[in-house]
């Protein structure tokens, strides 16, 4: 972790918080003494609480603002690992203070989606006559551990506790419903997730007349849940990248012995503290403990 590429990902200006919470969390990554920063793309997403497809998405964002470049790397057998991320901590300013459709000129980056060739690189031929992929650097990649799916009966139970907060009175096709529930689930649904949606629902209709509310085989087909889904995380992201954004400055206020440090409380210095932020030894030049 590199406290500076954090507070620097906080700082910059005019991304959308999605897109700010994928270079917050690239740069708690980023290893100070290397310059490497190379979570999976699997890691990251989880990182970020969000999909792969959406994380792509939002990389492709900060590559467009020349805040980050990707590079395929070689997983040492012929094949691809995972992408190794290039920080360019020069730049500070955001995506609304640069000209429409990105700089151009020799060093102007090109980028590809995840999926069919996902090579980040310059225009023009590598030095070393390179395809664009760069060797696998770190051997030491942590392994991510291999998530079991919920057993048949866990996720039953899971679908019936979910479709019970739907309202009582429009339940219809049972079988019907538990099965698009578990299916959802199957995709990657979390279950507190669904549930969260389906009582929003239920609350959000608590006012209509029965006619006004949707019958649940219907909703569950028409996957009408996914909106509150979508809704949940969207506010997940803001905060956390709030958060972030937050803990940044409060480290950069003691990292330059700002005298705003008076306003940190020990909470906070523990949270600090926490995420290797700061050290003790900036907190106790700050004057915050003797």
């Amino acid at each position: 972790m590199s406290g500076m590429a954090l507070i620097w990902a906080a700082n910059v200006k005019g991304l959308k918080p999605a897109a700010k919470i994928v270079l917050i969390q690239l740069a708690d990554f980023h290893n100070k003494e290397t310059g490497q920063c190379n979570p999976s793309a699997q890691r990251l997403a989880d990182e970020c609480e969000m999909a792969r497809a959406t994380l792509f998405r939002h990389m492709a964002t900060l590559e467009e603002c020349g805040l980050v470049t990707r590079h395929a790397r070689g997983d040492g057998d012929g094949g691809r690992g995972a992408n190794q991320y290039e920080l360019h901590l020069d730049i500070t300013l955001g995506p609304s203070a640069r000209p429409k459709g990105g700089g151009s000129g020799p060093d102007r980056v090109v980028s590809q989606n995840e999926t069919g060739g996902n090579v980040s690189k310059k225009r023009g031929k590598s030095p070393k006559g390179e395809t664009g992929v760069v060797s696998n650097r770190d051997r030491n990649l942590t392994i991510e551990p291999r998530k079991e799916p919920p057993s048949r009966g866990r996720e039953a139970a899971e679908a019936e506790k979910i479709l019970a907060a739907y309202p009582p009175d429009r339940l219809r096709g049972k079988t019907a419903c538990l099965a698009q529930i578990e299916e959802a689930m199957k995709e990657g649904i979390a279950p507190e997730d669904f549930l969260q949606a389906v009582q929003a629902y239920a609350t959000d209709s608590a006012g209509f007349t029965r006619s006004k509310v949707c019958f649940s085989d219907n909703w569950f087909q028409s996957r009408r849940w996914l909106a509150y889904v979508e809704k949940q995380a969207e506010d997940r992201e803001k905060a956390a990248a709030l958060q972030a954004a937050h803990q940044a400055r409060l480290a950069s206020w003691i990292s330059d012995r700002s005298p705003m440090c008076k306003h940190i409380t020990a909470k906070q210095i523990d949270g600090l503290l926490a995420s290797k932020l700061v050290t003790e030894a900036q907190i106790q030049a700050a004057g915050l403990r003797s």
